[in-house]
């Protein structure tokens, strides 16, 4: 009974900041390594950042130095702040779940637009 569950998600204006949520519940949280993807229209899924459960970090080029993926384990979220947002930004934003190479759980999405 894993879920995910992504919030924070809307109309920004180019050069302005969002910050995502995922709520995981059902898991032991802290065991899982921690993914945000995105899926802009008509293009592939692609890894956004993605955190360990020894929170070490790693950003796709595209969003490094503008993004930043943390993680609160008390409160089992993962979060994404963006920063100096860009239209192609502009995307699907889901939250994944890793655990070794046997459990994988996906969240459903929450919608990023940037534009003016």
């Amino acid at each position: 009974q894993v879920q995910l569950v992504e919030s924070g998600g809307g109309l920004v204006q180019p050069g302005g900041s969002l910050r995502l949520s995922c709520a995981a519940s059902g898991m032991i949280f802290r065991l899982y390594t921690m993914a945000w993807y995105r899926q802009a229209p008509g293009k592939q899924r692609e890894l956004v950042a993605d955190i360990t459960s020894g929170g070490s970090t790693n950003y796709a080029d595209s969003v490094k130095g503008r993004f930043t993926i943390s993680r609160d384990n008390a409160k089992s979220t993962v979060y994404l702040q963006m920063n100096s947002l860009k239209p192609e930004d502009t995307a699907v934003y889901y939250c994944k779940a890793v655990h070794g190479w046997t459990a994988n759980y996906w969240g459903q999405g929450t919608q990023v637009t940037v534009s003016s």
